[in-house]
């Protein structure tokens, strides 16, 4: 990043290493947040974004695949051990579950400092802007936490305190407060502006919200409101992971590599392949035959490439990186086609015939709603979905046979030791 100011509010948090300890360091190069100009707010913004981007760590984008049966251990040659994978990692001792944690906390408490800093700026439109944006990244933030761990702390201010948990019910009303907050005051969406926070992804992140809590009906009438808006379109599935202008995306991070240490694909692709990789993860056979020959989004989604299966959609290698979509249209109409039961059957085969497949008409409710969890599986495939669509329709066991406690994450271990006053999750 260019900006003085973001180097100087950053440095202090770059390098913690757990949530108690972000909760009582304060970063002696830190400019105060009350002594902030409108120029340096907007600076701070910026870092905001990447904050929020990188913190968490690369593979926190794609942990729900890890662990709901997409991806596997390169290494290993038959799927046969998935289970002991997602076993091994959901354990509180397991560097992927402490990264993610302690990068969620650590932006969380840089978008906290914007918040205040924003208080002492005088009362204007743009100031209502950032506060909405920093609304949004701290509603996204706790989905990411609650969908994890459930009942987190919630840190509406820093503190140096130790802090228990919340319940779930409580994340999950303050997620619906701050994505209203955005929806009212974040900036309205510019044409191909999809790289910045705005009012419609606030509320296209709520329909996923709602659908997460079983609340269908208010995330069916929110997802067909941004549907309707004409502000997007479903676009060819290339454009949306190959860093082209495109239609379907929502909102997402660019990314840069200039400014990024979230390389996706050097997870996937191997030492021989032309872009280079650590070829970390694999796809499982089940996602290999996820599509049919006519589905567009099968090349774009996994390739075999010397006899190696990998996924597609992230394509830079070594060589770059690639932007993180974090909402996208085609969400919303499978969020429609599922909170509608069988009469959202349209948006399903809308869906369907853009990307190259034929209409389907399901028999029941029952086989309607594993036609939905077919397509969702098909069109998010590496991009952090398909654990967390089985827990919240309880699913995990019967479609995964993972145990009961694994439809949480454990908290990780050293937070454990470092807050006498967190509890970890049952049964871990």
């Amino acid at each position: 990043m260019k900006h003085k100011i973001f180097t100087a509010l950053l440095s202090g948090t770059l390098l913690f290493s757990s949530c108690s300890k972000l909760l009582d360091v304060k970063s002696h190069s830190a400019v105060a947040t009350n002594t902030l100009s409108a120029a340096d707010v907007e600076s701070f913004l910026t870092g905001i974004y990447n904050r929020v981007q990188n913190a968490p760590g690369a593979e926190s984008y794609i942990i729900f695949d890890l662990v709901g049966g997409n991806l596997i251990n390169s290494g290993a040659t038959t799927d046969g051990g998935i289970n002991t994978f997602i076993s091994n990692i959901l354990r509180p001792e397991n560097g992927l579950i402490s990264t993610s944690w302690n990068g969620y906390y650590a932006a969380l408490y840089q978008v906290n400092n914007l918040l205040e800093a924003t208080t002492v700026l005088p009362e204007s439109t743009r100031k209502n802007e950032i506060r909405g944006i920093a609304h949004f990244f701290r509603g996204y933030i706790y989905y990411n936490l609650v969908t994890r761990w459930g009942g987190v702390p919630i840190l509406e201010k820093n503190t140096q305190e130790k802090v228990s948990r919340n319940t779930a019910a409580e994340v999950w009303s303050f997620i619906e407060n701050e994505l209203q907050v955005a929806i009212e005051n974040a900036p309205a969406y510019a044409s191909g502006g999809y790289n910045f926070v705005s009012g419609i992804a606030a509320k296209a992140l709520m329909a996923r919200v709602k659908l997460a809590q079983g609340k269908a009906g208010e995330a069916g009438v929110l997802a067909e409101e941004v549907i309707t808006s004409n502000l997007f379109g479903l676009d060819d599935f290339e454009k949306i992971f190959r860093s082209q202008q495109n239609a379907e995306t929502i909102f997402s991070f660019k990314n840069l590599t200039i400014e990024s240490s979230i390389n996706i694909s050097t997870l996937f692709y191997t030492y021989a392949h032309p872009v280079k990789g650590s070829y970390v993860y694999r796809p499982t056979n089940e996602s290999m035959n996820l599509f049919d020959a006519s589905d567009k989004r099968g090349p774009v989604s996994v390739d075999t490439y010397q006899g190696l299966n990998v996924i597609n959609k992230y394509p830079s290698g070594q060589s770059g990186t690639d932007p993180l979509i974090v909402i996208r249209l085609a969400e919303m109409y499978l969020i429609s086609a599922e909170a509608n039961g069988l009469s959202g059957l349209a948006r399903l085969n809308e869906l369907r015939t853009t990307r190259g497949l034929a209409a389907i008409n399901p028999g029941g409710e029952a086989d309607y709603l594993n036609a939905v969890l077919l397509e969702r599986r098909r069109e998010f495939l590496g991009e952090g979905f398909r654990w967390y669509d089985l827990v919240r329709l309880k699913r995990t066991t019967t479609d995964l046979g993972l145990a009961a406690r694994e439809a949480k994450f454990p908290l990780p271990m050293n937070e454990l030791a470092l807050n006498n006053l967190l509890t970890q999750n049952d049964l871990y």
